[in-house]
C-alpha cells in the first residue's frame, strides 16, 4: 500500500463511525448491549448562536453531562408550506454533528409540537390557516403536515448518517409532547391522535427508540416519559420500559412584569439523586443551557427575550456556580454506581421516620447505596451497617461502597461565582461622547401609506396580522362640540379600553396617551386613562400589539387577542361607545415594512442624522454605529431607560425589549431561599419591584471589528443615550465548606476508586482563564454565617485564616484549601461544626 492509498485508508477508517444498535429493557437503554446510566442537557440550538455551541456542548461534558438534548423547531425551518430553512441558528444538522464530534449522544424531540415557552408552540403560524385545521387532534390537515415535516427531519438526519444506527450520536427521538395533558379535552379524536403520532414515528425506521413524555396511553414501542421538578415516583405504564426524566426543570422561564424565579442547587441535586435512587437509568435537564428567544421566537404570551432558565450554564454561556459544580459532583457519584445500579437487585431498607436506604448489590459483591432524608424540616441522623450517618433534612446520601458517603446533595462544596455586568459606552473611541451620531426615523401615529381595509367593529389582532408582526394599527376619529363641558372646566374625559390582550399604546391627536397590558397569568386588561381632547374633530390612534403567541393548552390555536370595547367617558351625553364605529387598520409599522433594520433597509432615505436623539419620543426608530466592548466576555445591552420596542445589530435580531418592572411587592420575594421541602415557580423568586429583564444578550459572533450598526425602534418613548453595553464578567468567587462535608478527596484520581477514611473536606477556587485571585475579601474559619458578599466572622474564628488562604491562593488562577490541622486550628471551638467561608476578587 503506498502513501497516499494508507492516508486515505486512515481517513476513511477514522471518519466513519460504526453504527450502534440502541434498544431497551425495564432497567434501562442498552446501546451495543451495555446498560447505560446517561445525564443529558438541554441545549436548544436556536435559543443560542452557531458560534457557542462547541463551548456550550463542551461545558456541558465538563459537567458531567453524556447527552445532549434538543427540540426541532418546526416554525423556524418550514417558513411557508415546503420551504425549508437550515442556515444560522437553525443550522439543525451542524449542531447534532458538534454534538458528535465531542462524543456525546444526542436525544431528537422531533415533536413538531413542542410548546417550550417559543412562539406558537413551534408550529408555523400558516398552518392554522390551512382550512380545517385543528392542531394536535385526529385532524386531516395537521396530520399531513406534522407527518411530512417529521419525515423531512428523519431522512435529513438520516441523509447526515446521524442516528446512531447509522454511526450517528441520535439515539433516542421523540413524537409529540405532554399530550397526555391535553389528551381528554379533545376526546375519541385525542385518543386517536396520539395512537396515529406514535405509529407515524415508529414507522419512520430510524433504528433508534422513540419516546413520548407525559403520555399515559404511549403504545409500545414507544416509551412514556416523565417531566416534572420531581419523578422519583414515576412508573412507566409497562415494566418493560425504562423510566426515563426528559424534563427536570432547573429554574423556570420569566415573563415581562413577573418575578425572576430561581431553584436552589441543593433540590436540584435532591431531585436528581433521588430518581436514581428510585431506579431511573436516564435524565435530562431542562433546561441545561436556557439561551435566549432572539428576535420574535418568544411566545408565553409575556415570555421575556432571555431563557436563562437559571440554568447550569447561564444565558451568556458561563456556568453558573455552584450549580453547574454542585451537579457535576452530584454525577461524578451517580456515575461510580452506574454498573451496580443497572446489573444489580435492589432492597429498600427503613432506616426511621422519613429515612431510607435503597441498597443495590450484585454477585461480583459490589454494593452501592442511597440513604434519603425526605423530611423538608428536620435533620436525621441514622445508622446503616453499624455506621451512624447525618442526613441534613431534604437529602440523599450516596455511598458508592455502601460505607463511605461521597456525596450528600445538601452539601454544597462547589465555589460560587460573582458575575458582575459591567457597563460599556456604545463607542470605544477617543473622539469623546460629541462625535457620537444618531441617525433616525420618526413614525407618525396612525395609518401610513394605504389602510389596509376599513371595518365597522374589531377584528382579532393575530388572525389579522398572522404574526407577520406585533403591530396592529386602529384608527378612528370623533367630533367634540365646543360646548362640551370638560372644555369649559379644563377637565378630561376618560378612555376605556377593554381588550383580551396582549398590549396597547394610545394616542390622541398624534400624541401618546398611555399604554395598557396584560401580563403573564392574565392576558385580557384594561386601559383606563384621562385623555386631552379639542374642539372639533379628534383622530384617535391605538396601536395594538401581541408579545408572542400562545405555546400550549386545548385548542391553544384559536386563542386570540385583540380589543372589546372602547368608550369616552365624561362627554355631556354621557359616554360614547366607539365599539360598532368605523375603524380603518393598518398591518405593522412603516419602518418595519421597509425593513429599515437591515440590508438596504439601513441606508433608507427615511433616515436622518442628530447629534441629539430625541428623548421620551414614542414610535422612533435609532440608528448608530457603535463598538465591541473590549476583551472577550459575553456581552449584554443594557436597556434600562427605554420603553418597549425591537432591537437589532448588524441585521441581526436581539429581540424584543421591555425593562418593564415587576408588578410584585417585595414580600412576595425571598432574600434567601429555604431549599428544603418541595419546589415550585413561586417558591424563591426575587427582582420584586425591579424590571424582569434589564439587559439583552448580544452573541459576541454578531459584532465585525467596526463599524457596527445598533437599531432599535422604541415604541414609548425613552432615553437613548443612557443605552450601554455591559460585558458580563466573573469578578469574584466564594466558597464555604464544612469539616463534616464529603468531598472528592474520598476518590482516587487514577480512576474513581474510593480510598475508605480519606475525607479531607476543601475550599476550591477557581478564577477565569486570564485572571487570577489578586485580594482575599474574606476568610474565616470558625463559625461563619452569612452568604457570598455577605460573609460574616462568628463568635469562634481561626486568626490566621486570612494569612492560610492568601498564602494558598494570591496571584493564581485556581487555588485549594484544606481544613486539616496545617492550616486551621481544628481544636477550636470543641462540640460546634467549624466552616471556612471564603471570598476572593478575580482581576
Amino acid at each position: 500500500m503506498n502513501a497516499c492509498l494508507l492516508l486515505v485508508w486512515l481517513l476513511v477508517t477514522f471518519t466513519v463511525a460504526s453504527s450502534s444498535n440502541v434498544s431497551y429493557d425495564g432497567r434501562s437503554l442498552i446501546i451495543d448491549g451495555q446498560r447505560k446510566l446517561l445525564i443529558s442537557a438541554s441545549i436548544h440550538y436556536p435559543r443560542s448562536v452557531p458560534a457557542m455551541w462547541p463551548s456550550l456542548v463542551q461545558t456541558a461534558k465538563e459537567g458531567g453531562v453524556d447527552v445532549i438534548e434538543t427540540y426541532v423547531f418546526w416554525n423556524g425551518h418550514e417558513l411557508s408550506p415546503g420551504n425549508y430553512y437550515f442556515g444560522g441558528r437553525f443550522d439543525l444538522v451542524k449542531f447534532v454533528k458538534t454534538v458528535q464530534q465531542a462524543g456525546m449522544y444526542l436525544i431528537l424531540r422531533i415533536g413538531p409540537f413542542v410548546a417550550a415557552e417559543w412562539n406558537f408552540g413551534g408550529v408555523p403560524v400558516w398552518l392554522h390557516y390551512v382550512p380545517g385545521t385543528v392542531f394536535r387532534t385526529y385532524n386531516q390537515p395537521f396530520m399531513y403536515h406534522m407527518q411530512k415535516f417529521t419525515t423531512y427531519i428523519v431522512n435529513l438526519m438520516k441523509q447526515e448518517k446521524l442516528f446512531a444506527s447509522q454511526g450517528g450520536p441520535i439515539i433516542l427521538a421523540q413524537i409529540e409532547n405532554e399530550y397526555g395533558y391535553y389528551e381528554n379535552f379533545y376526546k375519541e379524536d385525542g385518543k386517536k391522535y396520539a395512537l396515529w403520532a406514535a405509529k407515524m414515528a415508529v414507522s419512520q425506521n430510524t433504528g433508534v427508540p422513540w419516546i413520548m413524555c407525559q403520555q399515559w396511553d404511549a403504545p409500545d414501542p414507544v416509551i412514556d416519559t416523565c417531566n416534572s421538578f420531581y419523578c422519583d415516583s414515576f412508573k412507566p405504564t409497562s415494566p418493560n420500559r425504562p423510566k426515563i426524566w426528559t424534563e427536570n426543570w432547573p429554574g423556570w422561564f420569566k415573563t415581562f412584569g413577573g418575578r425572576d424565579p430561581h431553584r436552589p442547587a441543593e433540590d436540584v441535586a435532591y431531585s436528581v439523586a433521588r430518581f436514581f435512587q428510585k431506579g431511573g437509568s436516564v435524565h435530562n435537564y431542562y433546561m441545561y443551557h436556557g439561551g435566549t428567544n432572539f428576535g420574535r421566537t418568544a411566545g408565553g404570551p409575556f415570555i421575556t427575550t432571555s431563557y436563562d432558565y437559571d440554568a447550569p450554564i447561564d444565558e451568556y454561556g458561563l456556568p453558573r456556580l455552584p450549580k453547574w459544580g454542585h451537579l457535576k459532583e452530584l454525577h461524578r457519584a451517580i456515575k461510580l454506581c452506574e454498573h451496580v445500579l443497572l446489573n444489580g437487585k435492589s432492597v429498600n431498607i427503613s432506616l426511621g421516620p422519613s429515612v431510607e436506604a435503597d441498597v443495590y448489590t450484585d454477585s461480583s459483591g459490589a454494593c452501592a447505596a442511597f440513604i434519603s432524608n425526605v423530611d423538608d424540616k428536620n435533620d436525621k441522623t441514622v445508622e446503616f451497617r453499624n455506621v451512624s450517618y447525618h442526613l441534613p433534612a431534604w437529602s440523599v446520601s450516596i455511598l458508592p461502597d455502601c460505607k463511605n458517603v461521597v456525596f450528600n446533595t445538601a452539601k454544597v462544596t462547589s465555589q460560587t461565582n460573582v458575575v458582575a455586568m459591567l457597563p460599556e459606552s456604545l463607542q470605544q473611541s477617543d473622539k469623546g461622547v460629541s462625535s457620537f451620531k444618531w441617525e433616525i426615523v420618526k413614525e407618525k401615529p396612525g395609518i401610513w401609506g394605504k389602510a389596509d381595509f376599513v371595518k365597522n367593529g374589531f377584528v382579532d389582532l393575530i388572525n389579522t396580522t398572522k404574526d407577520t408582526t406585533d403591530y396592529l394599527w386602529h384608527t378612528t376619529s370623533i367630533f367634540v362640540d365646543e360646548k362640551e363641558e370638560f372644555l369649559k372646566k379644563g377637565s378630561k374625559p376618560v378612555l376605556l379600553i377593554e381588550s383580551t390582550g396582549h398590549a396597547l399604546h394610545a394616542f390622541v391627536n398624534q400624541e401618546y396617551q398611555g399604554t395598557g397590558t396584560g401580563n403573564g397569568t392574565h392576558s385580557p386588561f384594561t386601559f383606563n386613562n384621562s385623555i386631552s381632547l379639542r374642539a372639533g374633530k379628534n383622530e384617535i390612534a391605538l396601536l395594538c400589539l401581541t408579545v408572542g403567541l400562545q405555546t400550549a393548552g386545548p385548542f391553544y390555536d384559536f386563542v386570540g387577542a385583540g380589543l372589546i370595547s372602547v368608550k369616552i367617558k365624561g362627554l355631556n351625553n354621557g359616554t360614547l361607545d366607539l365599539s360598532s364605529h368605523t375603524w380603518t387598520y393598518k398591518i405593522g409599522v412603516q419602518g418595519e415594512h421597509l425593513r429599515i433594520y437591515q440590508g438596504e433597509g439601513l441606508h433608507n432615505e427615511s433616515w436622518t442624522s442628530t447629534s441629539k436623539p430625541p428623548k421620551m419620543q414614542p414610535l422612533t426608530w435609532y440608528k448608530a454605529i457603535v463598538d465591541a466592548p473590549p476583551g472577550d466576555e459575553p456581552v449584554g445591552l443594557d436597556m434600562l431607560h427605554m420603553g418597549k420596542g425591537l432591537a437589532w445589530l448588524n441585521g441581526e435580531e436581539i429581540g424584543r425589549y421591555w425593562p418593564r418592572k415587576s408588578e410584585f411587592k417585595s414580600e412576595d420575594c425571598v432574600k434567601e431561599c429555604d431549599y428544603r421541602g418541595k419546589f415550585n415557580p413561586d417558591k424563591c423568586d426575587t427582582g420584586c419591584g425591579e424590571p424582569t429583564q434589564r439587559w439583552y444578550h448580544v452573541p459576541r459572533s454578531w459584532f465585525k471589528p467596526s463599524g457596527n450598526i445598533l437599531v432599535f425602534f422604541e415604541e414609548k418613548g425613552g432615553d437613548p443615550e443612557m443605552i450601554k453595553f455591559a460585558r458580563r464578567k466573573i469578578s469574584g468567587v466564594c466558597a464555604l465548606v464544612a469539616e463534616d462535608y464529603p468531598s472528592v478527596g474520598l476518590l482516587s484520581w487514577a480512576g474513581d476508586k474510593i480510598q475508605s477514611g480519606k475525607n479531607i473536606p476543601f475550599a476550591r477556587l477557581t478564577c477565569p482563564s486570564n485572571t487570577n485571585i489578586s485580594a482575599v475579601k474574606f476568610a474565616s474559619y470558625g463559625t461563619p454565617s452569612g452568604s457570598c458578599g455577605s460573609y460574616l466572622k462568628g463568635d469562634c474564628h481561626d486568626p490566621n485564616s486570612s494569612i492560610v488562604v492568601e498564602k494558598a491562593c494570591l496571584n493564581k488562577n485556581d487555588c485549594v484549601i484544606k481544613l486539616t490541622e496545617e492550616n486551621f486550628k481544628t481544636n477550636l471551638c470543641p462540640g460546634l461544626s467549624r466552616k471556612l467561608a471564603v471570598e476572593a476578587v478575580c482581576s
